[in-house]
């Protein structure tokens, strides 16, 4: 999802985002399930005002943190509607829900829009990412990437629909299945794809596996991909899952290490990003080395959102987010910030919403954390001062 572009650092941007903090907390008894209700036409989820509570985010850096729902299993990629609300993915149980606006006093409701029964969930694999067409409003289309029975594949199908394959033949594994999905500023469709355990399979310009692939709709390579005939449009990837563009359009994908560095890589057409010869900043001009790289103990990040000037990441292992801030011309600016350091436990997708909030999960059910009472999780930040509006 493109970022919105900077604001200026004005006592109106700040009422503003004082303003947009307002948001529900609901608990698990309140997550009313049942079959979806009609898109109300434009009208954006309304946020009663809660108990909130602010943390800080490093050097003037602000966020307001706020739980949107409680109760989830593995939601493992969200992405927006129209109206605002959000199409959340459940990993393991092959669910849609649907986090959207209520006519009712609450202002938000949860439903299941869809599940789909040809997900086979094992290890890290299962229902994954989530996109919603550009062109929604007229041909209702939504994306997924899912682990079936034979391999990884993106299918497209409408809220309530048979979903019809799209690209099929994505190696799957117990571990490093990629499953990142979104449309880019350029209205073509973007996967990112794990090793699934084949190292050399990344450096293989012909196999979907350690990539990011770039398509249409239909599921065709898209045009101007680097090479002919071919989804692929960076390669050398061990396994990337969260991916997000910024204002300027420039695209970045976070990775996991094996051992030692875990990145952020800005990704260009064609770009060779090192795995399995290299690992983080090598200074190898065959490879292009990491805007960012952290301890896998500090990070082993899965979502990845652009939000004004920040590169928002959320990290399972390291059981944080890390803010990277940008700059115009999209180089880093200064040293990453944590936040909520152990606080919700293991973190997942991130996502920006229309409103210019941070959507990010929890993943404490997915057999590696250790789930608290209202685990899984869906959070709402916003930001304001520090650099996130720096002009």
């Amino acid at each position: 999802m493109s970022a919105r572009p900077p604001y200026p650092r004005t006592g109106r941007r700040r009422a503003a985002l004082a303003a947009s903090c307002a948001t529900l907390l609901l608990a698990t008894t309140g997550c009313s399930f049942g079959p979806p209700g009609p898109d109300p036409a434009g009208e954006p989820p309304s946020f009663p005002t809660p108990s909130v509570s602010a943390a800080p985010g490093g050097a003037g850096q602000e966020v307001v943190t706020t739980v949107l729902a409680k109760g989830l299993r593995v939601p493992w990629g969200i992405a927006f509607l129209p109206d605002g609300g959000a199409l959340v993915t459940e990993r393991d149980g092959g669910r849609v829900l649907k986090v959207g606006p209520d006519s009712g006093p609450d202002g938000l409701k949860i439903t299941v829009a869809q599940t789909l029964p040809e997900v086979t969930p094992a290890g890290e694999g299962g229902l994954l990412g989530i996109a919603v067409s550009p062109t929604y409003a007229k041909d209702r289309a939504v994306f997924a990437y899912l682990t079936g029975r034979d391999d990884n594949r993106i299918v497209k199908f409408t809220l309530g629909g048979r979903p019809t394959p799209v690209l099929t033949g994505i190696p799957k594994a117990g571990n490093h299945n990629g499953g990142g999905l979104g449309f880019g500023p350029d209205g073509y469709l973007y996967a990112s794809t794990g090793d699934a355990g084949e190292r050399a399979s990344a450096q293989d310009p012909k196999a979907l596996s350690g990539k990011i692939l770039r398509i249409t709709a239909q599921g065709r390579p898209a045009p101007g991909n680097p090479f002919p005939g071919s989804p692929v449009w960076s390669l050398g990837h061990r396994n990337v899952q969260g991916f997000a563009w910024d204002a300027g359009k420039r695209m970045y994908a976070v990775e996991f290490g094996q051992n030692t560095w875990d990145e952020i890589n800005q990704i260009v057409k064609g770009g060779n990003y090192g795995w399995p010869q290299v690992e983080g900043q090598a200074g190898d001009r065959r490879y292009r080395d990491p805007v960012v790289q952290w301890r896998t103990s500090e990070a082993s990040c899965s979502g990845l959102a652009a939000a004004q000037r920040l590169l928002v990441t959320a990290c399972l292992r390291g059981q944080r987010l890390w803010l990277v801030e940008l700059t115009d011309t999209g180089t880093v600016l200064g040293q990453p910030r944590e936040l909520l350091t152990n606080r919700y436990g293991r973190l997942r997708a991130a996502a920006t919403a229309p409103d210019g909030s941070v959507w990010v999960s929890t993943s404490n059910h997915d057999g590696r954390g250790e789930p608290a009472p209202e685990d899984d999780r869906l959070l709402r930040l916003v930001f304001g001062g520090g650099g996130a509006g720096r002009s």
